[in-house]
């Protein structure tokens, strides 16, 4: 009996050990969430999406965001690096472009911008030649560029979501969010580049997990998706707000992606996934968010299935809330608004969803 139990103590011992002193990548900070209010108004659950119908990738999977080109196909990017074209759900490959794209926007001439989660924003012409236009800052690499907005400037807003973990180093997008977003370090930014004289200037830092960026417009402000905040801002770039920042919703009931502007002025916000209590109980907790992360990850907090999009105005008022109860097409990044429908992206699958606007 003696000898077991010495067993036992020295596993225990270790176990302790392993918990408490195991290096991980993050370093904690505490702050304290605000209370969760739940699915309220104006979030309250409809079955607004219950009639959205999948547009079949094929191999291709994870469609995380999409753009209208000139040409009036949709392009979307995916996980492969493959930025796919759709015309009438006919679905063909368009290029490759390497890494992970993620945002993807068309620019004035018709070009479009891609925000690579690997290799930094990229521009594709019509005719498919790749062109990487930004891939460090002051020679510090892009290492987790996440969205993009083009101004009627031509001037290219993008965030940047961690300068700490990067996309390619720690396994993926979605694990190195999932860091950025435990470790609440304030390593994202917001920049302007302006791809003419080739500067880029710093709008907002010390996000935490900086995401979806789209500018009004008439070019007078942009607003930006703090994920790991819960919230949306509004940074004015233009009038007597100049270079300030408002917060335009606060206390989200889930993780805001991907922000995407709309018909007449809207902004589309998508949630990634609703809030975890246990997350937000450890806000005040770094010791204890630290001993979270050496647990294994089958056990550690996730993302829960979630179909949830929302439309706000510049003033921050929620226009439209859209959910589907049975989240057949979970992990929505946002929405791609037509004359006559919606596209959802999505984070994983290979489906793009979409729902005609007469059906909501």
């Amino acid at each position: 009996m003696s000898k077991g139990l010495a067993i036992f103590g020295i596993l225990l011992a270790l176990i302790s050990a392993y918990l408490l002193l195991w290096p991980v990548p993050i370093d904690p900070v505490g702050w304290q969430a605000p209370v969760d209010r739940g699915y309220v108004d104006p979030f309250a659950p409809n079955e607004l999406l219950k009639s959205a119908t999948g547009i079949h990738l094929g191999d291709y999977d994870g469609p995380e965001d999409a753009t209208i080109g000139r040409d009036n196909r949709i392009y979307v990017t995916t996980h492969s690096g493959s930025i796919v074209r759709i015309q009438n759900r006919g679905v063909s490959a368009f290029v490759n472009v390497g890494g992970r794209p993620l945002g993807i926007e068309t620019d004035l001439d018709g070009s479009l911008l891609i925000a690579n989660s690997y290799l930094g924003i990229q521009r594709v012409t019509m005719d498919g030649d790749i062109t990487t236009i930004l891939d460090e800052i002051d020679g510090v690499p892009l290492v987790y560029a996440n969205n993009l907005g083009v101004g009627p400037d031509g001037i290219i807003y993008f965030s940047l979501s961690s300068s700490k973990f990067g996309a390619q180093e720690y396994r993926g997008t979605y694990d190195a969010a999932l860091l950025d977003i435990l470790e609440h370090g304030g390593h994202g930014s917001v920049y302007a580049f302006d791809p003419v004289s080739k500067s880029t200037s710093k709008l907002l830092d010390g996000l935490n997990f900086a995401n979806g960026v789209a500018v009004s417009e008439d070019g007078s402000f942009i607003v930006v998706a703090e994920t790991g905040h819960y919230r949306i801002l509004k940074y004015w770039l233009t009038g007597e707000l100049k270079g300030t920042t408002e917060i335009l919703i606060a206390n989200l009931p889930g993780f805001p992606d991907n922000i995407k502007n709309g018909e007449n002025g809207r902004f589309w916000i998508g949630f990634a996934a609703p809030r975890n209590p246990l997350v937000d109980r450890m806000s005040d907790n770094p010791f204890l968010r630290k001993i979270i992360q050496r647990l294994p990850p089958s056990v550690r907090p996730k993302a829960e299935p979630l179909s949830h999009v929302i439309a706000i105005n510049g003033d921050g008022e929620v226009l439209m809330n859209l959910h589907d109860p049975e989240a057949r097409f979970p992990t929505l990044t946002g929405v791609l608004e037509t004359r006559d429908t919606l596209y959802l992206t999505t984070l994983f699958g290979n489906q793009l969803p979409r729902i005609a606007k007469r059906d909501l």
